[in-house]
């Protein structure tokens, strides 16, 4: 299943969103961050609004900055934030870390709050050039972006939109075949999310292959015809709050400790110890 290739008539979709003016203290924290990574040498990639504006012309407010990395590379990249005065904390070891000054903050991601997905090396060398409030990075490649955003599925926060806008803006010219290996075992949620473009650019269900479309379709099929009496529940995966009540209440087995338990950890080298 590769990917369709690009023709040069092929451009993002005009939209009537306009870049929004940042707070300027936001502003100069996001481009001294950006700079000091560029200026190490970190392997990273922007991702969140910003990736999104570089791969469907649709801008938004954002809160914060989104920088993927590895696991291993986030306490280097902790001490040298520190050692320039930000304030730095591992606000979930799993996957997140802040960067905080003057009432504003840039996240740290090294993959998914259920544990799901994890940013390796892959993701960082498939990064796409771009230029970020005047600075000359890097944003997640859309197959990175499109997966990043598959278990964003929680009551209070959904990005099935974003990845239809990704699948439109794209013209579905995507690498297939790395989502599908991003989502492994979880490739009903790739299954789900295009049924949702199908609903919601049904003109368009040729962005998606076809041989996408039949691969996923009978996968799914076969799995309906012969379920697995026993396949373990998922459903914390999707959201633990929502589906507490199943491993609670009705003993089901607590999949997003699970998942969480088998990744790595963030970890705040403490002062001492930084180079």
């Amino acid at each position: 299943m590769r990917k369709r290739a690009a023709k040069k008539s092929d451009v993002i979709p005009t939209t009537s969103s306009t870049p929004v003016t940042l707070p300027g203290k936001q502003q100069t924290l996001f481009c001294e961050v950006l700079s000091l990574l560029e200026e190490a040498g970190v392997h990273y990639a922007v991702a969140g609004a910003f990736a999104l504006r570089q791969h469907t012309g649709i801008s938004r407010f954002t809160k914060d900055l989104d920088i993927f990395l590895t696991t291993n590379d986030t306490p280097r990249v902790l001490s040298l934030l520190q050692e320039h005065g930000f304030k730095c904390e591992v606000c979930d070891p799993v996957w997140l870390a802040k960067v905080h000054r003057d009432g504003y903050f840039v996240d740290l991601i090294t993959g998914m709050s259920n544990g799901v997905l994890s940013v390796d090396t892959s993701w960082i060398k498939r990064a796409v050039p771009a230029t970020v409030l005047g600075v000359k990075t890097r944003v997640l490649a859309p197959e990175e972006l499109l997966a990043s955003k598959l278990f964003v599925t929680r009551r209070e926060r959904f990005d099935g939109a974003d990845i239809a806008h990704v699948i439109y803006a794209s013209r579905g010219k995507l690498d297939w075949d790395r989502i599908l290996k991003l989502a492994g075992e979880h490739w009903e949620l790739v299954l789900w999310s295009l049924v949702l473009f199908r609903y919601v650019y049904p003109a368009h269900t040729n962005f998606v292959p076809q041989e996408l479309w039949l691969t996923l379709l009978a996968r799914f099929s076969e799995a309906v015809r012969t379920p697995d009496a026993s396949a373990r529940f998922r459903g914390s995966l999707i959201d633990d709050a929502m589906f507490a009540i199943d491993v609670e209440d009705w003993g089901m087995n607590d999949a997003f400790t699970e998942s969480r338990a088998r990744r790595g950890k963030i970890e705040l080298l403490p002062r001492a110890g930084r180079a």
